[in-house]
């Protein structure tokens, strides 16, 4: 049976992959019409990517998914990174700065079946069987041919976003360039259990030899195995099996599933946003596997799109707003392709002297706090900061620093008793912006009870409109100081979690001029 497919749109996100499910997922939970369609007559039932970072994990419990992801998943607290038959050391992800002090291990089918749970209770739904295959200017928006099979129909959309991966047509149609380049030597790919394992369960396993193998925790006591193959043409397993038994010999993997290599790139495109067509996830950036950030930075991607694409159409913003897409997230994606080459390349050192060196460097720094510290903030991609963003504001804080405009609010706060959550991240859970004002123990009641008057009176009057500020919270924290906060700092948290604006003095004057700058007035 064909698809019936609507003659207009809102939004057509093209690709159900985890990108394009959370995408949809929150345009439709903010109004915004949104048509998902996909290559694909069925989900996939089994796909490679396995590891949620931290950052992904606070974006999911904003949302309210967070604890089916934990009961689905398995936690991955630790790494451990070995090399040339001895142990250079470990990361711990418990100082990683969240309160999810660890990686979650989850075939991407799975996450693929929440977000699309997701996207089903917010009234969307997934139209599969049907492919992009041309986009022409249409007005304000883009005039879409879709086909599917033999039938073809067109969509006029008043924006059109690529989450269609690394071939992405809606890259292709739209002009953009995939700069990069592919990585020359495959990856390999099973899942099995490991008959013999002397650890915890609840980490991952590098293995830095000839062949890199790289072990990361499943559900159930599984693993999913990534290993750098000597020979395309050689026994997958046989080989991981060679590898591991120099560090186990009495390990074996057994009941091995899914085999298959894969070619991998490391490409950012040109541009993220052509006219009203933007890229995200896979068709935006594609990096090594080694670190686990490419299904994530995706995620973060949609995240940082949905709220701004929302506001414009619902013409409580300029669509000048979405030129800050790009400017946020496509210096995110360099940095992460930058990392994965780097180890790329620490993987493909074949000289003994070489791989000497390198292994020395790693455990030193594994061994220094400083350094190993900073290796975890980047593996959980909680080093993510929109800083020099376009519409972070304020004064207050350092860049870089907790609190400070551009970082994300951090989820370890915790709340006095009767504040209304126990951590300070869970009371910016909402579609629209949160004002959090924080006094310090020195900052009199009076001062804090004019403030909040004076900001839900400007809200409701419109000239902070309520489209953009959805709540004022005001709350004492006796810890402000050691925070870094003054006696009265106000916070103006974005959906997706980062703080826009921190104002220590001239509250509402500061909130005014955010407005205007994200609202374009």
């Amino acid at each position: 049976m064909l698809p019936s497919l609507p003659t207009q749109t809102c939004v057509l996100v093209v690709g159900a992959g985890p990108t394009g499910l959370l995408l949809a997922g929150e345009l439709q939970r903010r109004g915004v019409p949104t048509l998902l369609i996909d290559a694909r007559a069925e989900a996939l039932h089994w796909d490679r990517a396995t590891v949620i970072h931290p950052l992904s994990l606070e974006i999911f419990e904003a949302l309210g998914l967070v604890d089916r992801f934990l009961e689905a998943g398995c936690r991955q607290r630790r790494i451990l990174i070995h090399a040339d038959g001895q142990r250079l050391g470990e990361l711990d992800l418990a100082s990683c700065g969240s309160r999810y002090g660890f990686n979650l291990g989850l075939s991407e089918e799975v996450t693929e079946a929440i977000l699309t749970d997701h996207l089903e209770s917010a009234g969307g739904t997934v139209t599969r069987a049907c492919r992009l295959v041309g986009l022409q200017p249409s007005g304000d928006g883009m005039s879409a041919t879709v086909s599917c099979g033999e039938w073809e129909q067109t969509v006029e959309a008043r924006w059109v976003v690529g989450c269609d991966g690394l071939r992405s047509t809606t890259r292709e149609l739209s002009g953009l360039h995939f700069e990069g380049q592919a990585i020359a030597r495959p990856w390999a790919v099973f899942d099995a259990a490991v008959e013999g394992w002397a650890d915890s369960h609840e980490l991952n396993a590098a293995y830095l030899d000839a062949s890199p193998l790289i072990l990361t925790a499943l559900p159930e006591q599984r693993w999913r195995v990534y290993l750098r193959p000597a020979d395309e043409q050689g026994d997958l397993v046989a080989e991981a099996t060679a590898v591991l038994q120099r560090y186990l010999p009495e390990a074996h993997f057994s009941a091995v599933e899914n085999p298959n290599l894969f070619h991998c790139h490391s490409r950012v495109a040109s541009a993220f946003r052509a006219g009203p067509v933007f890229v995200a996830g896979d068709a935006a950036h594609v990096c090594s596997p080694a670190e686990g950030h490419g299904m994530n930075c995706g995620l973060h991607d949609a995240a940082n799109l949905a709220w701004k694409l929302a506001l414009v159409h619902h013409g409580a913003a300029a669509p000048a707003l979405l030129d800050s897409y790009e400017q946020e997230r496509r210096p995110v994606a360099q940095a992460i392709c930058r990392s994965g080459d780097a180890t790329e390349q620490a993987h493909g050192l074949k000289e003994p002297v070489e791989r000497a060196e390198r292994d020395r460097t790693i455990a030193a720094m594994l061994a220094n706090p400083v350094a190993r510290q900073q290796e975890v903030v980047a593996e959980t991609e909680l080093n993510v900061s929109y800083a020099d963003s376009a519409i972070s504001g304020g004064s207050g804080g350092q860049g870089g620093q907790p609190f400070a405009a551009g970082q994300r609010l951090p989820t370890t706060i915790p709340l006095p008793p009767g504040a209304g959550a126990a951590l300070l991240h869970q009371l910016t859970h909402r579609r629209g912006h949160t004002l959090l004002l924080l006094a310090g123990p020195q900052s009199p009641q009076e001062a804090l009870a004019s403030l909040q008057a004076e900001l839900e009176a400007e809200r409701a009057t419109g000239m902070v409109p309520p489209a953009l500020v959805e709540a004022v919270v005001s709350l004492r924290l006796e810890e402000a100081p050691s925070l870094g906060l003054g006696p009265l700092t106000l916070l103006a948290v974005r959906p997706d979690g980062f703080i826009a604006l921190r104002a220590d003095t001239d509250h509402s004057g500061a909130v005014r001029r955010y407005a205007e700058l994200v609202l374009g007035r």
